[in-house]
């Protein structure tokens, strides 16, 4: 059995909150499976974003790449709805002038439904988000 992203639109992976909107750089990119798009923040933190599977699903592996993003949290829900989360990792970032972060977040195998990334603080006003994956299989029924 080969592991899945759940984190790509092609996955059936779908953006259900941004608290920002730049019509430039979208939230949707985040799911797009490309890191040359973004989605940028437009100021003031925390700045959060939901992306929804289309069933609940064991995620092994949540990775990030992202830009000048300080602290990030990571919640879950294994609800039906996008409510009830629960905290995974906090964790700051280091800064990478001029290049991309890029984080992994090995995890215990967990069920999930939605995933919540929250931008607690960044290193500058805006950052930017290039692309989410959270790597497991689909939950057997």
């Amino acid at each position: 059995m080969r592991a899945t992203d759940w984190c790509l639109s092609s996955s059936g992976a779908a953006l259900v909150l941004a608290t920002s909107s730049d019509g430039q750089h979208p939230a949707e990119n985040v799911v797009d499976g490309s890191s040359g798009t973004f989605w940028t923040t437009t100021g003031m933190y925390p700045q959060e974003f939901i992306v929804g599977f289309p069933e609940c699903v064991t995620i092994s592996k949540v990775a990030i790449q992202c830009y000048l993003v300080r602290t990030l949290r990571i919640e879950r829900s294994v609800s039906r709805d996008p409510v009830d989360f629960e905290q995974c990792i906090e964790k700051d970032l280091q800064h990478t002038e001029g290049q991309l972060q890029m984080e992994e977040f090995p995890l215990p195998d967990f069920q999930a439904t939605y995933l919540r990334f929250i931008i607690k603080s960044g290193f500058d006003h805006f950052v930017s988000v290039h692309r989410v994956m959270a790597e497991g299989m689909a939950r057997d029924t």
